[in-house]
């Protein structure tokens, strides 16, 4: 009985080995798995160089001869941009210095101790006013007075003495060139006098008898 439950259990096992296994290798009974196939690469593209760099300013031609058609004006390509500014070297600090609290690294000056008190003395009464002027002061005696100033008066002419001649220089002379004609003037004629103004006839003297 125990045996052909094992039996059966073998061949049931055996029948699901057989399933599961593919169709190809259950028709021929001495086949083996063939490795799986490799996987398909991609064909190998070489790398291409890189396109040539452009020299902003290119060497001259070996052989340099005239354009056929010259450019009018000059080309100037712009110079490269200055390198970027170096920064500053900064030296590392040093590092701060350990703090130590004992020893001390400068002596410690104590101040003194305060000075013993003195017993309180009452204040004494002040000293006498010493008067500034203990003698008699003694003026000095006031200016004379100004007297009025006499300015010096001339001395009298000395009898019998003419005075110098003067001498004086000659006048200058008389511009000539051109001949200074003086412009006449000319006025509105005087008022007539008094006289030859028209007046009316003195009346007619009395009559007498």
């Amino acid at each position: 009985m125990g045996s052909g439950m094992a039996s059966a259990s073998i061949i049931l096992a055996f029948a699901i080995i057989l399933f599961s296994l593919p169709s190809e290798i259950s028709a021929n009974k001495y086949s083996y798995p063939s490795p799986p196939p490799p996987p398909k690469r991609a064909p190998y593209h070489y790398p291409s160089p890189p396109p040539p760099v452009k020299n902003p300013y290119p060497h001259p031609h070996p052989h340099p001869h005239p354009h056929p058609h010259p450019h009018p004006h000059p080309v100037y390509h712009s110079p490269p941009p200055p390198p970027p500014p170096k920064k500053p070297y900064k030296y590392p600090s040093p590092p701060p210095p350990v703090h130590k609290p004992y020893p001390h690294p400068h002596p410690v000056y104590h101040s003194p101790p305060p000075p013993p008190k003195k017993p309180y003395k009452y204040p004494s009464p002040p000293p006498p006013v010493k008067h500034p002027y203990p003698h008699p002061v003694y003026h000095s005696p006031p200016p004379p007075p100004k007297k009025p100033h006499n300015y010096p008066t001339p001395s009298p002419p000395k009898p019998n003495q003419h005075p110098r001649p003067v001498y004086r220089s000659p006048p200058p002379p008389v511009h000539t060139y051109p001949p200074h004609v003086p412009t006449p003037v000319y006025h509105s004629p005087p008022p007539p006098p008094p006289h030859y103004y028209y007046k009316s006839p003195p009346p007619p003297p009395p009559y007498h008898h």
